[in-house]
């Protein structure tokens, strides 16, 4: 399979689209904005259906609460607002209002990873996969592209239930992946095959996963690459067959090694399938401002970072090293 990307799109805007398309198919579906509408691909729902869109001001905790009472009426609530504050500002809103309850309301969390660039530290989302996995009852969704993440949307929206966290970017991203290409929350994509090492990636990762595994494959070395689209439910039956055919993983995420998808994957490794790991994503530190491109390079979010994990972990399983 060969993939090319149409156009550069932004995650947010997928998000947008879904909640839309959700919104007009289910009068039951409400959003509740941030004062941050546009910025977090509301605007379009804000626009098109105003009577069922409520902005709550810069109140984030308070979305939490008002999307609870909405759910326990019977509603299907949509909050959204940067990744920082939804993962962090309101995780005891979180936990106890929605989770505790396991109400099925839907947050996207924008602006996530250093992609999001000039804004900076304060604003990237680096820890929210962490925080989100660990509460009982909540579903987490990371989409490679903005197709993916409306079609994310809609699933989370229209056909699950519970609590979810769908993450997205903001930046214009490769948009590759097909409307038709089935979604199944917890249950991870087979981009490309390969039998010598697995390169497991999420988000705005995956893309560069792919062009990763061309490289290798100039190399002589066939790299499996799966898109764990769901951090939570994780597809432990994926990443097991993965560890016994290829013998070898990296993972690769725009986030926290520590707590991230990796150590996700790592659980499941340990309890299904030991093999060697390496990890690419953010090694315990903030952000900082600068654009996307200069700040993936920085920390070593590229498909050159994931090509030499990838052959630092294939001599590896070779016992070169």
């Amino acid at each position: 399979m060969t993939f090319t990307n149409r156009e550069v799109k932004a995650t947010k805007t997928g998000f947008g689209e879904g909640l839309l398309e959700a919104g007009r198919l289910n009068p039951d579906v409400i959003c509740l904005g941030a004062d941050i509408t546009a910025s977090v691909g509301c605007d379009l729902f804000a626009n098109a259906l105003p009577d069922r869109f409520f902005s709550m001001g810069i109140a984030e905790q308070n979305c939490v609460g008002v999307a609870a009472g909405l759910a326990l009426e019977g509603k299907i609530p949509v909050f959204s607002t940067y990744g920082v504050f939804a993962a962090l500002r309101c995780a005891d809103q979180i936990r106890v209002s929605v989770c505790y309850n396991n109400l099925h309301v839907v947050i996207g969390g924008a602006h996530a990873g250093v992609s999001v660039g000039p804004d900076g530290a304060t604003h990237q989302a680096l820890e929210d996969i962490g925080i989100m996995r660990v509460l009982p009852n909540m579903t987490v969704i990371s989409p490679c592209d903005a197709t993916q993440t409306r079609v994310a949307t809609l699933a989370a929206i229209l056909r699950h239930k519970g609590p979810v966290y769908l993450r997205f970017g903001r930046e214009p991203m490769p948009d590759f992946t097909n409307v038709a290409d089935e979604f199944l929350i917890g249950k991870a994509q087979v981009l490309r095959p390969g039998e010598d090492l697995t390169i497991i990636a999420t988000g705005h990762l995956v893309w560069e996963a792919i062009q990763a595994s061309y490289i290798l494959e100039m190399q002589g070395i066939h790299a499996r690459v799966i898109n764990m689209h769901t951090i939570k439910p994780i597809d432990k039956a994926a990443i097991a067959t993965a560890a016994r055919e290829t013998g070898a993983i990296v993972t690769a995420e725009e986030h926290q090694i520590l707590t991230g998808m990796g150590s996700a994957v790592a659980e499941a490794i340990v309890n299904h399938c030991p093999v060697p790991v390496e990890f690419i994503g953010i090694h315990d530190r903030f952000g900082e401002s600068g654009t996307p491109r200069e700040l993936m390079d920085k920390f070593g979010l590229t498909a050159r970072a994931i090509t030499e994990a990838s052959l630092k972990v294939f001599a590896r399983k070779k016992g070169v090293v």
